[in-house]
């Protein structure tokens, strides 16, 4: 048996898979070809019409072994392709590549996987959009506590915190549908950039080369072409590609990390399978498998940018080759994580458990710690001065912290600083019905709304526009 990565076999949807694939990315080489031979013919060259016949013919039936067969003889994977292509084709033989260099299908394949891989990325971000925003709208006006340093703060919403997440993920989809509008095709550049081949084969008409350039790209669905390139186009465009899968590994770890927190504290809960175990040793444990998970991959898509900047910086004038093993591990590699990455987080946004019990809970034990910022207002407003305010209420409220604590009592905050002579004197204090936690969101609902009505939207469009429909991928937990 053979080392198979858990990328193919546990994280990366079908489709992914499918998109990286040898066939497929040899089925681009053929096609690739096809192109060239079809826009020499156009503008001139004497090549049959049964070598591009031949060859149409032929795109999709590669025979991988035959040419593993002539790789194992040439120690060239192009040449090998070009000799068993003109196998199955024999008219187009003394016409196949003609001019071109091995980047003229091996970059340009990239490119187009790459901008396909994009765009599957691209309707998995509007998923994990479209769950988490119906959790936001659900929860829009439900209060929780906030947290800063991972200790409660104010109080904030469920609806407020989802969008949160969102917003990350937004700026993700901006950012890929930004690469999918800039991405540049490599074009017809010939062994250095020059194109001194395509101008000796069409005879010093310059206007030729340029427009066999445009029209391979044409041909290929890219609007924008590289002006000048080496024999490569600039490998500074795979790493901003990564760059992009890169933020959305950040996100959808921040999202994870969040669960994972919220998920020890009882309140927010990653969803469970019906006979799903979550220890082999301890039965009653649910644990967040599947925010763990994206936690791990994301760190290995994070990564795997540095790796592209790296290849990017280190090519040497032209070309040199020490490029070609390292972005065929990494550029694949980092589409199919990124793509586990957000089959899991739309899974997860979709059967998230909100236990609104818990959290009021959560927000009643603290309640009487939140409401001495308005007790603290009210004070100063009746003519207090705010420091010795501030320190009476530091105090308490410390002193309450460790009774609690260590003595499992009330939490009688409110009451003891009623009784203190700074506040008792100036006759202010909260009433119970100052205590309702829906007084203390502050904008927090209004802001859902806002964010779910006029910032999302657009980008959804946008995002229909620009990415397919995406299939559903199973996830294994």
């Amino acid at each position: 048996m053979s080392y198979v990565s858990p990328l193919s076999t546990r994280y990366a949807s079908p489709a992914m898979q499918a998109l990286w694939s040898e066939r497929r990315r040899i089925g681009l080489w053929r096609r690739l070809w096809l192109a060239l031979m079809e826009g020499q013919r156009e503008l001139g060259l004497d090549i049959p019409g049964a070598a591009v016949e031949q060859l149409r013919a032929h795109v999709d039936d590669v025979d991988l072994d035959r040419a593993a067969e002539y790789e194992k003889r040439l120690r060239h994977d192009v040449m090998a392709h070009i000799h068993h292509l003109g196998d199955q084709a024999p008219a187009a033989r003394g016409f196949l590549h003609l001019g071109a260099t091995s980047a003229y299908v091996t970059d340009n394949a990239d490119l187009l996987l790459m901008r396909e891989g994009l765009q599957l990325l691209l309707g998995r971000l509007q998923a994990v959009l479209v769950a988490l925003g119906k959790v936001a709208r659900r929860y829009r006006a439900v209060p929780c506590l906030a947290y800063t340093h991972f200790q409660p703060a104010q109080l904030t919403t469920v609806g407020k915190r989802v969008t949160l997440w969102m917003q990350d993920f937004l700026l993700d989809a901006e950012e890929v549908l930004h690469r999918l509008e800039t991405l540049q095709f490599r074009g017809v550049k010939g062994t250095t950039g020059t194109q001194a081949s395509f101008l000796d084969l069409f005879d010093g008409d310059q206007e030729k080369v340029a427009e066999l350039d445009r029209g391979v790209a044409r041909r290929m669905g890219f609007a924008r072409v590289f002006s000048v390139t080496g024999q490569t186009y600039p490998r500074k465009q795979d790493a901003q590609v990564l760059a992009a899968l890169s933020g959305i590994a950040t996100s959808a770890a921040k999202f994870a990390t969040d669960v994972r927190l919220l998920q020890h504290e009882g309140e927010v809960l990653e969803p469970l399978e019906g006979e799903q175990v979550g220890s082999s040793a301890m039965a009653y444990k649910r644990n967040p498998m599947r925010a763990e998970r994206m936690t791990s991959l994301a760190r290995f898509v994070i990564e795997l940018e540095g790796n592209a900047w790296h290849t990017a910086a280190t090519q040497w004038l032209e070309r040199t080759l020490d490029d070609s093993a390292n972005r065929r591990l990494v550029i694949p590699e980092a589409f199919l994580a990124t793509d586990g990455i957000l089959v899991l987080a739309t899974n997860v946004a979709a059967g998230l458990e909100v236990r609104e019990a818990v959290i009021a809970r959560h927000v009643a034990a603290t309640m009487p710690f939140l409401a001495t910022e308005r007790l603290l207002m009210k004070a100063v407003k009746a003519g207090g001065d705010r420091q010795t305010l501030h320190e009476v209420i530091r105090t308490h409220s410390l002193a309450v912290t460790q009774a609690v604590a260590e003595q499992g009592a009330a939490n009688d905050l409110l009451d003891r600083l009623a009784a203190d002579f700074e506040f008792k004197r100036l006759k202010v204090r909260v009433t119970a019905d100052e205590l309702a936690p829906g007084g203390y969101v502050g904008r927090a609902p209004q802001q859902v709304d806002e964010f779910l009505d006029d910032v999302l939207p657009p980008v959804l469009r946008r995002i229909e526009t620009a990415a397919p429909a995406t299939a559903t991928a199973e996830v294994q937990v």
